[in-house]
């Protein structure tokens, strides 16, 4: 994706839109919203090339990009986010009135487990972050909704559910509407 003002807002779109898409229980896709939503703001917030740039001037005429990836595991779902930027993120002490940096707080409290590695084949970095999802059977509170208690799971109020969207084909048109 582009490192522009309106990457962190499509990046959650594209996340709101993909995950129901794969099964993943709406309260699951919040908390990926906003993990996207953390690292996503920070891959462009600190870009940082491993060549130093001459001057301001410079860095902001040069065109930056980050890499969103959403995985789903058997168990959960993994959000990937590479950058420029070498070096690891930290976790860091903030002030009450501090207007950032508890972006990496967040990831670390919302998280399965979460981490950066080295990026293959491009210099920089991908911080990474997994959230587990229910168990099979579980029942979530959509689900409840749905089939609430003393009606069968077949009785006609069953609410018919919607054929999965091809995510390939949902992205590009989701940009060209707001294009528009």
């Amino acid at each position: 994706m582009a490192d522009t003002p309106n990457a962190v807002r499509l990046a959650r779109l594209h996340t709101e839109d993909l995950l129901p898409a794969w099964g993943v229980p709406s309260d699951i896709v919040e908390t990926v919203r906003l993990l996207v939503s953390e690292l996503v703001t920070n891959a462009v917030q600190h870009p940082q090339d491993d060549k130093t740039q001459d001057s301001v001037l410079a860095m902001r005429n040069a065109a930056q990009t980050f890499e969103l990836t959403l995985e789903r595991l058997r168990d959960g779902v993994r959000v990937g986010v590479w950058d420029r930027d070498p070096r690891p993120p930290r976790l860091k002490k903030v002030g009450v009135e501090a207007e950032g940096g508890r972006g990496i707080f967040i990831v670390a409290m919302m998280r399965r487990s979460w981490g950066s590695r080295p990026a293959v084949n491009a210099s920089g970095k991908v911080v990474w972050a997994e959230v587990g999802l229910p168990p099979v059977g579980h029942v979530v509170a959509d689900e409840e909704a749905v089939n609430p208690p003393g009606r069968p799971a077949g009785s006609d109020s069953e609410v018919p559910k919607a054929a999965p969207a091809d995510p390939t084909l949902l992205g590009p048109l989701l940009v060209g509407v707001r294009e528009f």
